[in-house]
């Protein structure tokens, strides 16, 4: 009996929002047209899949390929290095646009502010090709605006090619990382404040609280629930330490060590050498572990009161 008025009761709330319901229909349709209908793809990871001959005439061969990808000497440097950029991204990157968010919010005078905001959203909107072509004209050994600056103040003698040294390249990933997407990820956050209650900031005015005792005890309480939300899908996401980015800035053979993460791995030994099978093993084999991490990160989450499910 309660199941059926449960189901009456969801019919009745479908009905009500029929409207907003049919709004839904092209992006579920789109999203499992693109996101659950590929998913059959896996199958030739336990293939040695003939291009030819397709899914159902390839021979199957079980963990064949998963075990040449652990076995293989590339296994522990990639892991490394997208083990390593995803934690300084998550570290670097994840705080930042909360950071600006509310240093922002502490901005009184108006029009600066969406100054800001605006120059600071832009570059999202710039592709990788744009912004890797920005970094490469900047770090430049001829005419490079670095370089020049560090001349003008004498801290070098001579330009450095900081695309051509490994230890400088997370630095540069991370930060130009940041540039572009820290004011773009800082709108969840400025629009999460701006739904924290006004009266909440003038009691605490008048009890004389300062800027940063408001900023502590009820801006960050305040949007913690969105900021809890965006670390899950980050945890859950730490195997994508980028591509295009990657792909664009390490173009120098020399930066191959600390360069190659799963993703360029996958494009470099699977896609380009045709090894479609070992590429999809690969690529399932991150798909798993982030599903692993994001479940575990929501189950953390979850005893803390908030949670994706």
């Amino acid at each position: 009996m309660p199941l059926k008025d449960g189901r009456k009761k969801f019919r009745v709330r479908y009905m009500e929002q029929i409207d907003l319901q049919l709004m839904v229909i092209p992006a579920l349709v789109l999203i499992f047209i693109f996101a659950y209908l590929p998913m059959y793809g896996v199958l030739m990871s336990f293939q040695d899949y003939d291009i030819f001959g397709g899914f159902f005439h390839s021979p199957w061969v079980g963990f064949k390929h998963f075990k040449m990808f652990f076995d293989s000497p590339d296994f522990w440097n990639v892991m490394r290095n997208t083990i390593v950029i995803s934690f300084l991204r998550l570290l670097i990157g994840f705080p930042a646009p909360i950071i600006l968010a509310l240093i922002l919010n502490e901005v009184a005078h108006i029009r600066f502010k969406r100054i800001v905001q605006t120059i600071s959203y832009l570059p999202h909107f710039l592709s990788w090709v744009i912004v890797s072509g920005l970094a490469m004209s900047i770090l430049a050994t001829e005419n490079g605006s670095l370089n020049m600056l560090l001349e003008n103040f004498n801290l070098i003698n001579e330009p450095i090619n900081f695309l051509s040294i490994p230890n400088y390249f997370w630095g540069i990933l991370i930060s130009t990382g940041v540039w572009k997407e820290i004011g773009f990820s800082a709108i969840v956050y400025i629009a999460a404040i701006a739904g924290i209650n006004p009266e909440v900031y003038e009691a605490a005015s008048i009890d004389g609280a300062t800027r940063l005792k408001k900023i502590m005890y009820i801006t960050i309480p305040g949007i913690a629930g969105v900021i809890i939300i965006f670390m899950i899908l980050a945890v859950g996401d730490i195997l994508s330490a980028g591509f295009e980015d990657i792909l664009l800035l390490a173009k120098n053979p020399v930066l191959q060590d600390v360069s190659d993460v799963i993703d360029t791995y996958v494009y470099r030994v699977g896609i380009k050498n045709s090894r479609f099978s070992y590429a999809a093993a690969v690529g399932l084999y991150k798909s798993i572990i982030s599903v692993a991490l994001l479940t575990i990160a929501n189950a953390i989450a979850r005893k803390l009161g908030r949670s994706l499910w």
